[in-house]
């Protein structure tokens, strides 16, 4: 299997000494990237202060990201994690008596338990919906999403396996029974195409650190213009009002859509970053990207299995992501000792997610699995 995106290689310095197969924790920085984070520094060195570049930086940076999910600049806030993200739209809702149930999977990354459940003393409900055998069934949603689900919350990539969730279908049948939907595409985002108007997503949050090639400090959240317009957040600030009243301690009107969201002064150095990062990822194209990493996904699950390592369900390469899992002890230790030998995955409690990106290839996918095997012995 070839790969052809061999001509971007090039752009990622780090894959001369190492084999970086841990974008589901942080993406490899290309050399676009790494330009841009020198340029936001050397405009502060030559100028001393650079704000109406910064900030012009900012609205390119969220017109490109909603360029890559079919959305409207309006509709997008820029944040600094999806944490912040899913604290904006919590402190948000409103929690009546009879609506107030918020629906997250044991699929989803931590911190969505460690956000919805703190809500519960101001009025939500919270209901965790278990998978089978890695596996969420639309049939689930059908049977626990109910008239009383305020909002459904789930992750369109399992951080821990790399299962895929059809997005559309969850959208029919959650809007069905009147609830809102909630994506956390963190570790979709950059690899496998999304179309927020296509799929009918009413929210969703990524950040740029992972398969989105980006550093820390920038995560967006996408939120339906008229909904977001129906809502008052809490969790706001003077980025998230309207140009009249950014300066009026007195008076306070939101900015339009979910740039009411918006805080204080973003990290610009992260939004230089995620401005060139989406560049290229624009420039490669999300589709092929996906193409191809379905590809490098199975080639690496039957690698695995040949060379004696046990997956982390599915199997199914039509329901999974770029991330394979493979059930190690010691998965920390590993992941360290594989970095000495200048393999780069990453750890999760019992597991080795192996997570390449457009720019592996098979021979690195195929060395990263021979070595990660002997620890299996």
């Amino acid at each position: 299997m070839n790969n052809p995106f061999s001509s971007y290689r090039s752009f990622f310095p780090i894959l001369s000494e190492y084999v970086h197969l841990a974008s589901c924790s942080q993406g490899a920085i290309a050399q676009p990237v790494s330009q841009a984070i020198e340029d936001y520094h050397n405009q502060l060195l030559s100028s001393g202060t650079n704000w109406k570049q910064a900030t012009l930086k900012l609205e390119a940076t969220r017109e490109k990201f909603a360029k890559l999910i079919n959305a409207e600049p309006d509709e997008i806030a820029i944040l600094t994690s999806v944490s912040d993200a899913l604290l904006a739209v919590a402190t948000s809702l409103p929690y009546h008596p009879s609506k107030n149930e918020i629906i997250l999977t044991d699929m989803d990354f931590p911190t969505v338990g460690h956000v919805w459940y703190a809500q519960e003393k101001y009025g939500a409900t919270v209901s965790l919906m278990r998978s089978l055998d890695g596996v969420l069934p639309l049939e689930q949603y059908e049977k626990d999403v109910t008239e009383r689900t305020l909002l459904t919350c789930m992750s369109h990539a399992s951080y821990n396996n790399g299962t895929t969730q059809n997005l559309k279908d969850i959208a029919d049948i959650v809007h069905k029974k009147g609830s809102l939907l909630f994506v956390d595409a963190s570790q979709s985002a950059g690899h496998i195409p999304i179309d927020v108007k296509e799929m009918n997503i009413d929210m969703l949050s990524t950040v740029t650190r992972k398969y989105m090639l980006g550093i820390p400090g920038v995560a967006f959240l996408y939120m339906k213009k008229d909904l977001a317009e129906q809502v008052k957040p809490r969790h706001t600030g003077w980025f998230g009002q309207e140009s009249e009243t950014k300066f009026n301690i007195f008076h306070s009107t939101y900015a339009p859509g979910a740039r009411r969201f918006e805080t204080g002064t973003p990290s610009f150095i992260s939004v230089y970053a995620a401005h060139a990062a989406l560049n290229l990822l624009l420039d490669v194209g999300v589709s092929p990207i996906h193409s191809y990493l379905k590809e490098l996904s199975s080639f690496t699950k039957e690698f695995g299995l040949q060379s004696g390592l046990q997956i982390n369900r599915p199997f199914d390469t039509e329901i999974t992501s770029g991330i394979t899992s493979f059930y190690m002890a010691n998965a920390s230790e590993i992941e360290q000792r594989l970095k000495e030998k200048n393999i780069l995955v990453s750890a999760r409690n019992d597991v080795i997610r192996v997570a390449p990106h457009f720019y592996n290839t098979k021979e690195e996918v195929a060395y990263a699995i021979t070595e990660l095997s002997k620890f299996a012995k």
